[in-house]
């Protein structure tokens, strides 16, 4: 058995951060992560100990060290992982302990005391939950990325400032790290492939990290996006980890289903985490809209690429979201928000093949060609004939105020049961039916995003539906209404008039 002091170090403070938490509350949120944690890390650490080396040790210690938004190596082992999400979770509860030491020192009741969720998510443990989910990477970031697209009046404010801060804020891996996945990936002399390749990358998200280069023997403009190591194969526990922590702190409200939208999770990730699929999707939309004049797709590299690096061309546009307020018109702000309105309808009802990742920054605005440019495909997915021809139906009938129609192709769909209360079946047809208003009405007539309340309405609705929803909906709407409602809010945040029923009527309205 290996007697490391990091080992013994790291089992005293679990089980001594434990024993605090327990001490001031036996039903301490914290203290049931905690606990889970530290039956978790024990065993593992029984029946593992052997693996533990002085490198682990070293990695664990420079990443909790680490600012947020620099360079860090990526925790690649699993026991790494395992301890960094412990010591998270008791960083939290040792937090939220001295924050009841606290109201008991000012001899406050605990009737009248901050509430669980309220020390949970304290200013301190914000900013902690922030900097490891950076320093992590892999699916930590990952889930806070996409929940970060959801609408921050849906979520908790505290946790929504979680998310903002890490939407794309991870670390970078130090170049020797990334010199030793490059050489495994494209061979030992993989620097002579190119002309210059800047080592500080451009972007670092949670999935990988994207610098710029040019090749050498074209001196065509490139990026080269590389994965984390050991990202791939942490999927699982690492999704695992966020679960307990997400059930057992109830940050979240009930009725979400978050064992399916883990599930999901789970599966957009390893397909994200593979980078010749995400080349094939690549592919695939550079033919679907080689005769778009508006949408431009970068090409790949075949050569350079592999299930770790992906290289393409380079986009010179810049985020649509970083264009400058004083110098971007209204007029352009429409035209962005039209045009991406329009893809996202005609990936569902012609392509019958999305790119479900909703991130803003995926879509640049190049002011001298007139075009918006797209990035990252690594979610790219197609949805089946029968689900596209009945969620058309199920649209079309909203924008028809048919609502007997929206209530019989949800049950098709599944989203109901048919034993749901009427008060539930009401408020799911309202939402669909709110959802339907921006592609109703006159074709000549835009809609105006930035005085629209639809978010308001189908937001009225949650809490009913949360608590009475009887069954999670289908597979395919996590992904799809994710990337719907990714691009609602972005014509929101344009402020942008869009044609929406004349898009809707051309592209999508299902026509028998």
């Amino acid at each position: 058995m290996l007697t490391s002091k990091w080992v013994l170090a790291a089992r005293r403070s679990i089980r001594s951060r434990q024993s605090v938490t327990d001490h001031y509350s036996s039903r301490s949120i914290s203290s049931a992560c905690i606990n889970q944690f530290h039956t978790h890390s024990k065993a593992y650490l029984k029946d593992n100990s052997s693996r533990i080396n002085n490198e682990a040790v070293k990695e664990v210690e420079v990443l909790d060290k680490a600012p947020r938004g620099e360079s860090s190596a990526v925790p690649s082992s699993r026991i790494s992982r395992l301890f960094h999400y412990g010591s998270l979770a008791a960083g939290i509860g040792m937090d939220v302990a001295a924050q009841k030491l606290s109201q008991v020192a000012r001899g406050e009741a605990t009737s009248n005391s901050t509430s669980w969720k309220s020390m949970i998510l304290s200013p301190a443990n914000i900013e902690r939950i922030a900097k490891k989910f950076s320093q992590m990477r892999g699916a930590a970031l990952k889930i806070g990325q996409m929940m970060s697209f959801q609408d921050e009046k849906l979520l908790p404010p505290q946790l929504y400032e979680i998310l903002s801060k890490v939407q794309n804020n991870a670390n970078f891996m130090p170049q020797r790290q990334l010199d030793k996945v490059m050489s495994r990936e494209l061979g030992s002399n993989w620097e002579s492939k190119f002309e210059s390749f800047d080592k500080i990358p451009i972007a670092a998200a949670s999935i990988g990290q994207v610098h710029k280069a040019v090749l050498a023997r074209s001196r065509e403009k490139v990026v080269v996006k590389v994965q984390y190591p050991g990202v791939k194969d942490s999927i699982d526990s690492d999704l695992n980890n966020l679960l307990l922590l997400l059930t057992a702190s109830r940050l979240l409200p009930r009725g979400l289903f978050l064992d399916k939208t883990v599930a999901n999770a789970r599966k957009e990730l390893k397909w994200e985490c593979d980078y010749m699929r995400e080349a094939k999707a690549l592919q695939k939309f550079e033919e679907l809209l080689k005769d778009d004049p508006i949408f431009k797709v970068p090409h790949v590299f075949e050569k350079l690429t592999t299930t770790n690096v992906i290289t393409m061309g380079y986009m010179e546009g810049a985020p649509i979201m970083k264009l400058p307020s004083d110098s971007t018109t209204q007029a352009t702000r429409d035209f962005i928000s039209e045009n991406i309105l329009r893809l996202c309808l005609e990936e569902i009802a012609v392509f019958k093949y999305m790119q479900t990742d909703p991130n803003w920054a995926n879509f640049l605005y190049n002011k001298q060609t007139h075009r918006i440019e797209l990035l990252d495909f690594g979610a790219s997915r197609a949805f089946p004939d029968e689900f596209i021809n009945k969620y058309r139906k199920l649209l079309t009938f909203a924008t028809e105020n048919n609502r007997p129609g929206v209530a019989e192709m949800s049950k098709q769909l599944g989203y109901l049961t048919g034993l749901e209360s009427q008060a539930m079946i009401d408020a799911h047809v309202d939402s669909v039916m709110t959802l339907g208003e921006p592609f109703a009405g006159e074709t000549s007539q835009a809609f105006d995003f930035k005085d629209q309340t639809v978010s308001d309405r189908i937001r009225g609705n949650i809490g009913l539906m949360l608590h009475e929803r009887l069954c999670p909906p289908p597979e395919e709407t996590y992904s799809l209404h994710r990337k719907f409602s990714g691009i609602f809010l972005l014509c929101a945040k344009m402020g942008a008039n869009v044609h929406c029923s004349k898009l809707f009527h051309d592209i999508f309205a299902f026509k028998d």
